[in-house]
């Protein structure tokens, strides 16, 4: 896990975006993992027939993602001090390329670190937004 250097870190900054491919294997290990079967995501002629004409990935399968943008910015901080508020925009598809990006968008010092709120969004590869929202981490201060 790769901790992005918080001492150096200004309103602004951008933390190390993540790129992931969707795939259908994904959308089944996720449905097997959550219990979530609903037919819009693992019933191929189910999707076919729903508004989307083809099945969608789980929305928090996605959003699993902005976990991971923190955690590798952050490290262990985001696990114990980690709040994520988050709007789901638009679904994501088999075959669809996502990037979660994160910016710094507030610093605060708190009595036990920093407190930071960060700007988050996951992008398809055609540029709609899949996932909007806000996290916020609490960080040691440098020793």
């Amino acid at each position: 896990m790769k901790q992005q250097r918080t001492e150096n870190l200004k309103i602004g900054a951008d933390l190390i975006p993540i790129k992931k491919m969707i795939t259908m294997g994904q959308i089944r290990m996720y449905a097997d993992a959550s219990g979530d079967y609903n037919p819009i995501h693992i019933d191929e002629e189910f999707g076919k027939n729903s508004q989307f004409g083809r099945n969608i990935g789980h929305g928090m399968m996605a959003a699993a993602s902005i976990s991971e943008l923190m955690a590798e910015s952050f490290g262990t901080a985001w696990y114990d001090t980690g709040k994520m508020k988050m709007r789901f925009r638009s679904p994501v598809y088999p075959g669809d390329e996502i990037q979660t990006s994160g910016q710094v968008k507030k610093l605060e010092d708190a009595t036990n670190g920093s407190h930071i709120t960060c700007s988050v969004v996951i992008i398809r590869q055609d540029g709609d937004v899949v996932i909007s929202g806000e996290t916020s981490v609490t960080v040691d201060k440098p020793a």
